[in-house]
This record gives C-alpha cells, structure tokens and sequence, in this order.
C-alpha cells in the first residue's frame, strides 16, 4: 500500500468516525416522545438523520428570545366529572388522579372550577339562593363540600401547589334580570321541556342580564369575597377568580351576559375595593370573554381606575379573534386561554386537530396559561342540558373501562414537560410547532406532523442543527439538552 493510498483511506476512517460521534452525541443530547391515534407516548430511539451541519432549517429555535413565562397548563374540575370517577374502585379513581397531575403523568399545574352552576353541573344551584339577602347571612358552600371539594382535595393529594381559580357561569338566579339561571328556554336540542324557562324570560341580546342597582352590586362583591374565603378554609386557596364566563353569550344553561361598561363599573367600584378591604391575595382578571372584539376588553381596562384591579385577562372562543390586538396594545397584561374547544364527544385525532391550532395560537400571542373544558366525562359525555362533550378521560360507569383520549395524550406532550416559570421562545414562522425554554436548561420543541408520510424535519437550535424523523399524522416532544 503506497503512501497516498494509506492517506485515502485514514481520511475515510476519520470522516467516518467523526459523523458516527456527531451523531451518537446528538442521539445521547435528543429525546423524542411521540403519539399517533395508534400509538401512544412512544419514546423513540432511531430518529436522528444525518445532516451535513449545512441543512437548511425547517424549524429555528431562537434561545436568545424568551417571550412570555408560563403560568400553567391544566383542565376543568366539574361535578359530573366527579360522578363519573366516583363509579370506580379506589384503584381506578387514583389512577385517573396520577394521569393528569403525577410527575409521570400529564402534570397539570393550573386548573379552574366553576362558581355555582356551570353547565356540567348535576343540577342549577349556586352558594345563596336565598333572594334579596343581601348581607350574604346565607351564604354557603355546602354543596361543594360534598362533590367539587372532595375531587379537588384528590387532585392535591398528588399535586399539593395546583393552582386554582373559579368563575360563575350565573349568579344567584335572584340578583339577574329574568330571575333565572338561563338565558334562554329548552335544553341543548331547544327541546320544550328543557329548562322550564317561560319564554317572556329569555335575554337574547347582550344587554346586561344582572341587575344593576347598587345593593345587588354590593351583595354580588361579598358573595365573591366570601366564596374566596370559604375555599381557603376548606384548604383550597384559589389563586384567582373571573367574574363571569362567556360574559357575551345567551345559552339555554347557567349564564349572564354583561356590557363592558357595567362589567367595568362592578370590578372598579365593588369586586376590587370589597377584596381590598378583605385583604385577599386572590386576583381579579377580566373573563371569560368570548367576545371577537377587542374593544369589549378595552373598554374595561381603560375605565376609570378598572385596570388596577384586573391582574390579567382570560378569552375561549370568538375571543381567539380579540387576544391579538390586546396583546400588541398591552403587552405586559398576563393573558389565558380559559376554555378548549369541547367537540361533540367525537373523542378521536379530529379533536387533537382543533386542539392543536387553538394552542398555537393562544401561545403565539401571548397566552401563558391553557384550560381544557371536561378533564373527566363518562361514556355518554352528556351535559346536564344534553350537550355530548369531549374529555380527555372517558370513564365507563357500567363497564369500570377507563380511556384515555387522543386529546389527553397532545395535552401530556405538552404539560408533561412544560410547567409554571418556563418560557416560550420565538422560533421561524409556522402552524405546526412551538418552542419552549426549560428552567433546567433544555429546549423543547412541541411539533405536529399532519401529513400522511413519515417526515425528516431539521431544527436548529441555537447552534445545534439536528435532523429527526417524525412519524405520520403524529404529535411529538423533542427536548435538545444543552
């Protein structure tokens, strides 16, 4: 073998040896977990690709651009969710309770309750249905203790600093207008029996359904103190509180609909003075809004001495169409995504789907926290109005089967990992990915494939260039260690 010859293949076995250390570096720095509608939670181990270094990028990671902290990701506690758990074996019941809160499971850090009624309540009711007691000589949460409680307390069992926060979907039926817990007669199909709402009741407009007088504003502020201040004592701290969900929205379940003007006039002259004269820590954001317009929200902020009051703001959905012009006009307002889209109990990838865009857009402007609705529903998914809804949890009462939905599994590939006080960071335009800075250190990056074919994609990451192969129609948590 003649000195050239000998050089030829040195410089091979060289090449050869570093591209095998480049890549067994990056397969030792990468981590990949994957989920189609088939397979779920998957940790891979043959993803990496060869690149030259010189790929061009699908994706870019910009680590040096932090936007908004991360305040928490999580669902809603509801009590027919509840019933639902209930008809399991305590091993059945705990199960569920480490899927969505353990460390090894979804890991959910902010969840939120309903304040009286909501639509998946057993039944109306709400925490003083005693009218005109306006000193709040009544006021209780009796019921609460007995089903919403109970499945909280679960919850803080497995993850003692869950953060918590409560918003009505009605007041009391006898500080409204219609002095009924609707707005609207029938059930969810307008069936006659529904509600048994006359229907000279209805509101179907989006005039103030409270009534507005000044006692029943006052009585309305203290029934929220006191709600605030029963929780602590039944140790659950609520960390905030929004005065109304889908403040323009007439459903033939529990609501209210309110003009910013009035909505603006009780948080400024009655919620937030009652609260500072209580000395209560829990904070006040405006929600749920689902208005599309923005000036439903700036219309409060910008009233009088409102804005002191209101720690951020809360929007579900028309108010997906608001959240970007409030976030570029108030760029330092916390901002949350309070309610996932609920389906119509189709529980399959089309909801992963709907899901998927709604999460990126909430982030990419601005939201720090996400909501699912029903964390947990029975076979039927049924509201109390008739309304099959989504869970990420379907819990056959009969049968005892527990499943864990397609949605359950996007929501896992993102709380799993991503908790209170880490970031997103600004990456390359694009509806399928978001990027995410860990306070440990590693950068996630949250990517949804939706073609039908197996797909190399390339991300740079600061200085890293790595190529993975994503599988078909799949969603997937790539974590760089740096």
């Amino acid at each position: 073998m003649n000195n050239k010859t000998f050089k030829a293949i040195s410089k091979s076995f060289l090449l050869a040896a570093l591209c095998f250390s480049f890549n067994t570096l990056f397969a030792q720095k990468v981590e990949l977990v994957y989920t189609t509608a088939s397979l779920r939670w998957v940790n891979s181990k043959k993803f990496i690709k060869k690149n030259n270094g010189t790929a061009t990028p699908d994706i870019t990671v910009y680590t040096d651009s932090p936007l908004q902290k991360v305040d928490g990701i999580g669902g809603a506690f509801n009590e027919l969710g509840w019933e639902a758990i209930k008809a399991l074996d305590t091993k059945g019941s705990q199960e569920v309770m480490d899927a969505l809160f353990s460390k090894e499971g979804c890991n959910f850090s902010m969840c939120r309750i309903p304040l009286g009624a909501s639509d998946y309540s057993l039944s109306y009711y709400s925490s003083n249905d005693v009218p005109e007691d306006f000193e709040m000589r009544d006021f209780n949460i009796d019921r609460d203790r007995y089903i919403l409680i109970p499945y909280l307390k679960e919850a803080l069992k497995v993850r003692p600093d869950l953060q918590i926060w409560a918003s009505p979907w009605s007041p009391p039926a006898w500080m409204k207008v219609n002095e009924h817990y609707a707005m609207r007669s029938g059930d969810f199909e307008n069936a006659k029996e529904g509600n048994k709402m006359n229907i000279g009741a209805e509101i179907n407009n989006n005039a103030t359904a409270f009534k507005m007088q000044e006692r029943y504003l006052k009585a309305y502020a203290l029934y929220f103190s006191k709600f605030v201040q029963s929780y602590a004592k039944a140790g659950v701290p609520l960390f905030a509180i929004m005065p109304q969900n889908e403040i323009a929205f007439q459903p033939n379940w529990p609501s209210c609909t309110w003009r910013p003007e009035d909505m603006a006039y009780f948080i400024d002259g009655f919620l937030g003075p009652q609260f500072r004269n209580d000395k209560l820590d829990t904070e006040i954001w405006l929600g749920t809004v689902n208005s599309s317009n923005p000036n439903y929200v700036k219309t409060i902020l910008e009233y009088k001495t409102a804005a002191k009051h209101i720690s951020g703001v809360g929007f579900q959905w028309g108010g997906a169409k608001a959240i970007p012009t409030v976030h570029k006009e108030f760029p330092d307002l916390k901002l949350m995504q309070t309610e996932n889209k609920c389906g119509e109990h189709e529980n399959d990838w089309t909801s992963v789907e709907r899901s998927w865009s709604d999460l990126v857009h909430y982030f990419n402007n601005g939201a720090g926290s996400y909501m699912y609705w029903n964390m947990v529903l029975d076979e039927t998914g049924k509201s109390a109005w008739g309304w099959p809804q989504n869970s990420m949890v379907v819990i056959d009462k009969n049968s005892k089967a527990i499943t864990y939905t397609d949605e359950f599994y996007l929501f896992k590939h993102l709380s799993h990992f991503v908790q209170p006080g880490d970031q997103l960071l600004k990456s390359s335009e694009g509806k399928n990915h978001l990027a995410f800075q860990l306070k440990d250190g590693r950068t996630l990056v949250l990517l949804n494939n939706p073609e039908k074919d197996l797909k190399t994609v390339t991300i740079k990451v600061g200085n890293q260039l790595v190529s993975v192969e994503v599988q078909p129609v799949s969603i997937n948590t790539i974590i760089l260690n740096n």
